[in-house]
């Protein structure tokens, strides 16, 4: 007879859940200033994609590396918790020397730093539901971590306003220097971002991994006993053909090879953004033909080829969301990119980040972000209830479909003051996107891969990222006559794809 994973209480649940009101309130930063500050430092709006692909890059690298080592980790901290403080000190550290960047290459630089630290403790807070919570619960630690992240975000997304307000602090600054508000802005969440995670780490012990072993044994013991298939087990790592993965390398690296001479050749005509899509292609075949060499002579018990293998025996249902979340995404990285821009431009009519008029606009970006993550704290609320009423997709569905027409409303608002209702729709698309996929996730995942699967998973929210950073420039400068609030319009209709695909789900 094994022991079942006992469920935790609501304080346990809040405890285990805190550290992601301060990873919220770094990724909260990021998104709502960096564009800021890179047009600051004298970036061209149209070049904003090409900058910002430093963030689905780190996270298409760091995610599935640290999900693996956090799978195979047990040490005086725990499995999923060294994750957390090693993130937390160089997100904190990132945090304070962003702002300060003297020129753009830096800004950029330090983009790449600050993502990748926030992932490393970000990915694990995912599994860490799983490992912690039993089947009947994870969707409520799932929503318990969107409410944080729709506190932490609100807070960080309006502070620059409330510190330039509120509390008088500089708004502007000469030609090429970032404001003090959103340098201040900066400075509180780095404080904030060690302090919530330390606190997670100080208050919830982790299951070890006999313990995890002990807890799905006992959860197919159950439902043996009830009749019941077993849509979940431990199992032994499934192997894939190196044949299949040589095969697949040499189309998807000629894919991609094509495609880069194709731009090269018509430079003239074609945005060179398009080459980060070819690169990716390229890529992906050069990483299944080093797979396939190490497969080939016997020498796959590494690392690479574990999550390589994974990447190919994805479950069913993480197959279905990750289309899903791909058209989810790629409106989510439309508005952190463009929102600042189209803003300031069509609402304010300015592009001139140094003018007050900018700056009033950029400001009233942040406190639009933070009315998103105020809407998602307040949807964190009612989507467990509205699950109750019908289920996972179709809560899901109606959530992605309000988010569109948050999108939407973007072209047909003329007062600025007015954009705050946009973010409602867009508020609950946000709370949905980082709750119900991963809960749908999570209920089909083996345990013992929890965290190798949940940075894979994650490969669906950096590629949208990466297709965004290469064809949203192109989108906008050629088609749309360089007006960057089509962006956002592009934004709505992804988001209602992602919406119809949730139909597609199927539920463990």
């Amino acid at each position: 007879m094994y022991r079942a994973k006992p469920e935790l209480n609501f304080f346990q649940i809040f405890n285990m859940c805190f550290g992601f009101l301060g990873i919220q309130m770094g990724f909260a930063l990021q998104n709502a200033n960096v564009s800021r500050i890179f047009e600051t430092l004298g970036a061209d709006y149209n070049n904003l994609a090409i900058l910002w692909i430093a963030a689905p890059l780190t996270g298409l690298v760091v995610q599935p590396i640290i999900g693996h080592m956090s799978d195979n980790t047990w040490n005086k901290l725990g499995r999923r918790r060294p994750y957390f403080l090693y993130g937390a000190i160089a997100a904190s550290l990132a945090l304070i020397a962003m702002p300060n960047s003297p020129y753009l290459w830096v800004a950029a630089g330090m983009l790449w730093i600050m993502d990748a630290a926030i992932n490393v403790s970000m990915e694990p807070f995912r599994a860490f539901v799983g490992d912690m919570l039993p089947k009947e619960q994870r969707a409520t630690g799932f929503s318990m971590q969107s409410f944080f992240i729709g506190i932490g975000g609100t807070i960080a997304s309006a502070m620059p306003w409330i510190l330039a307000n509120w509390l008088d602090v500089s708004n502007t600054a000469e030609p090429g220097v970032v404001p003090d508000s959103v340098k201040f802005s900066f400075y509180f969440g780095a404080v904030a971002f060690f302090l919530a995670v330390g606190w997670t780490i100080w208050s919830t012990k982790e299951y070890s991994p006999e313990e995890l072993d002990e807890f799905a044994a006992a959860e197919k013991e159950a439902e043996d006993k009830a009749g019941r298939a077993h849509a979940v087990q431990i199992k032994e790592h499934v192997t894939h053909p190196a044949e299949a993965y040589l095969k697949g390398g040499v189309i998807w690296l000629i894919i991609g090879l094509v495609l880069t001479a194709i731009i090269q050749i018509f430079s003239a005509s074609l945005d060179k953004k398009l080459f980060i899509l070819s690169g990716v292609l390229a890529a992906f075949g050069a990483l299944q033909l080093l797979a396939g060499m190490f497969a080939k002579q016997n020498k796959a018990d590494n690392g690479f080829n574990t999550m390589m293998d994974d990447l190919f025996n994805m479950p069913d249902t993480m197959k279905q969301l990750a289309w899903v979340q791909f058209f989810s995404w790629f409106p989510l990285f439309a508005m952190w990119i463009y929102t600042t821009a189209a803003v300031t431009s069509h609402h304010y009519h300015t592009s001139d980040p140094s003018s007050t008029a900018y700056n009033e606009g950029a400001n009233w970006v942040g406190v639009l972000f933070g009315g998103q993550f105020a809407f998602a704290a307040l949807a964190a609320v009612v989507i467990p209830i509205l699950v109750k009423a019908t289920n996972l997709r179709i809560t899901h569905l109606i959530n992605l479909f309000l988010g569109a027409l948050g999108f939407l409303s973007f072209l047909l608002i003329d007062n600025p003051n007015y954009l705050i209702y946009s973010m409602v729709g867009i508020g609950f698309a946000w709370a949905s996107i980082l709750s119900i996929p991963y809960t749908l996730l999570a209920n089909s995942l083996p345990q013992n891969k929890m965290g190798i699967f949940m940075g894979i998973f994650n490969f669906f929210i950096t590629l949208p990222q990466l297709v965004a950073a290469s064809i949203l420039g192109f989108m906008v400068t050629r088609i749309f006559d360089g007006e960057p609030i089509y962006a956002l319009l592009i934004a709505a209709i992804s988001m209602a794809i992602a919406g119809l695909l949730t139909l597609r789900v199927r539920e463990a």
